[in-house]
């Protein structure tokens, strides 16, 4: 009889021992989804960067309507290298025109050389307007080359843009012509890539017929292939790690909520990218090389990205 007692004792404890155990569950996932939710807050926080213009609450009231009735948007992204002086040149300027209607976007590499007209100091390079003024100038000399408004931007430092690769866990390219670069080698056809290697796969232009335009085209692959893996990563042991280089690296005009809002309405664009070269030739005035476009050419690359922008 007491055999039978602590039988049916055990049966009616065994429910509070399952629901103990997923309570202890449920409060540990919550915990940890509690403190990777605050680890990104705090990494947003100290990404966000204001620029200058972002003080003007006109400017500010467009965009925000922008994002919040998800229409097109236009981000500059700048990788930075600043091996040469304190603030560094645009190394890469990359223009992405994304279109939530249409699920597409334009990802558009602009020639560090290219010949433009920079607001308060006449003609120049491209590279040199974030040299001259920052984020601020670079992403005006943007818009009056091509017409175009700029919605936010992203600052990389490529060591960042390196230390980004191999968080992932490299990325894996299609490369069409054998060459090498710093150190590292790159045969032709489907290879993987670290972060050391990802950065001197996207830094070599003098051995490509194509010069630069070459080299854009390189940027371009490795960073889709990062933004497919990344979308798709899932080692949630490397959140911390991708968090502290987001945070040390990486600066943006993005709050919090436009950064929930691009994740939730806009990411489908990645599917379906376009890109897009501005033709040009190589001029050499006063000693320096630069790369020349006329004027109908930055006209059409200026209606393309309007055409894609009213798309639905």
């Amino acid at each position: 009889m007491a055999s039978r007692t602590n039988k049916k004792k055990t049966k009616r404890k065994w429910p509070y021992w399952l629901g103990g155990i997923l309570l202890l569950f449920l409060l540990i996932g919550g915990g940890f989804i509690f403190y990777i939710w605050n680890e990104l807050n705090s990494t947003v926080d100290s990404m966000h960067t204001p620029l200058e213009r972002d003080q003007d609450p006109e400017l500010q009231k467009e965009i925000d309507g922008t994002f919040s009735n998800n229409r097109s948007i236009n981000a500059l992204l700048l990788g930075i290298d600043q091996e040469d002086s304190d603030r560094g040149r645009s190394d890469t300027i990359i223009l992405l025109s994304i279109n939530p209607k249409t699920e597409s976007m334009i990802m558009f590499s602009i020639p560090r050389d290219t010949y433009v007209e920079m607001p308060g100091r006449g003609m120049d390079k491209i590279n040199h307007a974030y040299a001259f003024g920052g984020v601020d100038l670079a992403i005006e000399t943007v818009e009056n080359t091509f017409d175009i408004p700029i919605h936010t931007y992203g600052r990389v430092n490529m060591e960042g843009f390196k230390q980004g690769i191999d968080a992932i866990d490299g990325v894996t390219i299609n490369n069409t012509m054998e060459f090498s670069q710093g150190g590292s080698d790159f045969p032709a056809g489907e290879i993987d890539l670290n972060g050391e290697e990802a950065l001197d796969f996207i830094r070599m232009r003098k051995e490509d017929p194509k010069g630069d335009l070459g080299r854009n085209e390189r940027q371009r692959e490795v960073i889709t292939a990062a933004m497919d893996k990344a979308a798709s990563f899932s080692n949630i042991t490397k959140v911390n790690e991708i968090l502290n280089i987001l945070d040390t690296n990486v600066q943006t005009n993005l709050d919090m909520k436009k950064i929930q809002t691009l994740f939730t309405d806009y990411l489908g664009a990645r599917k379906n990218i376009e890109t897009l070269e501005l033709e040009g030739s190589g001029q050499t005035m006063g000693g320096i090389w630069y790369y020349v476009v006329p004027d109908e050419e930055f006209d059409r690359i200026t209606t393309e990205i309007n055409d894609h922008m009213e798309a639905e």
